[in-house]
């Protein structure tokens, strides 16, 4: 029997209609496939509503991968694909596998030699640096920083140096509601000379970018409370 494949279905990172953001591969896919592995069910269930109205909520089998899966329950997440039927994988939003676990379902299709088939979507990290301006070809994603103050400025610097000796840009997520105290440390911590972009609501009618020195930086009134956001840094 041909095995089934493991599909990674991006969702939007906004509000917006999904598909104004998303290609009608998306919805092809949500439609033929009935077996996902998301986040948060009412989100993931929500979403397929919204992708395509007319699909069974009932019909979907649902398995959840958050911070509380044990790696032992996710060979029962991949089985159906044992049966030759396909499996989605979504993130809450973005792309699956980049900053969310989907990276551990994705390692285990690998080694069960099923077929892993990423689908095009938005991944707010690649589309704040392609805003950015700064390093396209040599850049770091660096998750979330520390959340204690001295152990934050001190991984900044570390990191601020290794950008400097690589020509590399670093880039960074924050909850949204430490974004003033995240953009006040950097513009405290780094050299006056160096770049720092911040991209908010990406997608979204909102969208923000700005690019600019450390030092300028300083003069900055801005607002981005609660709002999701991205730094990227370059000496």
């Amino acid at each position: 029997m041909k095995t089934g494949n493991l599909y990674l279905i991006p969702s939007r990172i906004g509000d917006q209609p999904p598909l104004e953001v998303l290609p009608l591969s998306i919805r092809k896919k949500i439609t033929d496939i009935n077996h996902f592995i998301v986040e948060n069910e009412k989100v993931a269930r929500r979403f397929i509503k919204t992708i395509v109205p007319s699909k069974s909520q009932q019909k979907l089998e649902i398995n959840l991968l958050n911070k509380f899966t044990q790696d032992i329950e996710i060979p029962e997440f991949i089985k159906p694909c044992s049966d030759g039927v396909d499996v989605g994988l979504m993130s809450d939003a973005g792309c699956p596998g980049i900053a969310d676990p989907g990276a551990k379902v994705v390692a285990f299709a690998h080694r069960q030699n099923i077929k892993v088939i990423p689908l095009v979507g938005p991944s707010s990290i690649i589309l704040a640096l392609m805003a950015s301006g700064l390093n396209g070809q040599g850049f770091a994603f660096n998750g979330y920083l520390p959340i204690d103050k001295n152990e934050c400025q001190k991984k900044i610097k570390k990191l601020e140096r290794i950008a400097e000796q690589n020509d590399q840009a670093q880039i960074f997520i924050e909850t949204p509601y430490r974004n003033k105290q995240l953009l006040e440390t950097f513009v405290k911590t780094l050299k006056p000379q160096t770049r720092l972009s911040v991209a908010v609501d990406l997608t979204t009618s909102t969208e923000e970018i700005k690019t600019l020195s450390v030092q300028d930086w300083k003069s900055q009134k801005v607002d981005w409370h609660k709002r999701p956001a991205i730094f990227i840094f370059q000496p």
